[in-house]
């Protein structure tokens, strides 16, 4: 199985920026969607944005306007660009990407990244 590599995460402060990146190996067959989930202590998994190939963003109300994703085709690489962030950001932030790595592979599957912390202090 194919894990995704994350990085970015750390301790900031509120109103501090963060910059998350997610990547695939560069060798795979098709992408459907990227997206962003995070899981705070004690809270149930949220789905916080999803980029899909060739569609429209998608945002989790609670971070529309301070969030933006984006992908690199190229590099199947997705991002995850954090401003104004509050303590309730505060959840550890898994990555993950619909896709096929291989035409033997005629369902799209979803993998994950191993999560990276994300704390923001009051």
């Amino acid at each position: 199985q194919v894990q995704l590599v994350e990085s970015g995460g750390g301790l900031v402060q509120a109103g501090g920026s963060l910059r998350l990146s997610c990547a695939a190996p560069e060798s795979i067959f098709r992408i459907n969607a990227m997206g962003w989930y995070r899981q705070a202590p004690g809270k149930q998994r949220e789905l916080v944005a999803v980029i899909p190939s060739g569609g429209t963003t998608n945002y989790a109300d609670s971070v529309k306007g301070r969030f933006t994703i984006s992908m690199d085709n190229a590099k199947n690489t997705v991002y995850l660009q954090m401003n104004t962030l509050k303590p309730d950001d505060t959840a550890v932030y898994y990555c993950y990407a619909e896709m096929r790595l291989s035409p033997w592979t005629t369902v799209a599957r979803t993998y994950w990244g191993q999560g990276t912390q994300v704390t923001v202090s009051s």
